[in-house]
């Protein structure tokens, strides 16, 4: 398989990233994508405040970081202290019976019963008894 040779400054842009780790954290986090960074490395060049400003985010970032880890079984613990009762078990109702459709129309398709061990007593005449009229 070959390999395709990259623009020059493209190269450039790459050893500048692997100089520059941060960078790589900022486009993993979602603030920029790799096209955005690479056309302001291109424009504003390597010596830029832009290439300063996320290094100091990076600092600033960790602390928060480790409060976040340890607050999120709080955040859930509160989440289901705020939850309704009887409205979760009225969207719990609505999905089983959402399901239950879903399984009837799969087994309507598989020609077979409802659900297995749940057999139904075979049907009678639709009319029991014959009276027609005159």
């Amino acid at each position: 398989m070959t390999q395709k040779k990259l623009h020059p400054s493209v190269l450039k842009f790459k050893e500048f990233v692997k100089s520059n780790p941060k960078i790589i954290k900022e486009v993993r986090d979602g603030k920029a994508t790799w096209q955005e960074l690479y056309e302001d490395w291109y424009l504003l060049g390597e010596e830029d405040q832009r290439w300063d400003v996320i290094g100091t985010e990076k600092s600033t970032d960790t602390e928060p970081n480790k409060e976040s880890k340890g607050d999120w079984m709080a955040n859930i613990m509160g989440m289901v202290k705020k939850m309704d009762p009887n409205q979760m078990q009225t969207h719990i109702n609505n999905l089983s019976q959402a399901l239950g459709a879903i399984q009837g129309v799969i087994s309507q398709f598989q020609g077979g019963n409802s659900a297995p061990g749940s057999s139904k007593p075979p049907e009678g005449p639709k009319h029991p008894f014959g009276f027609r009229k005159d």
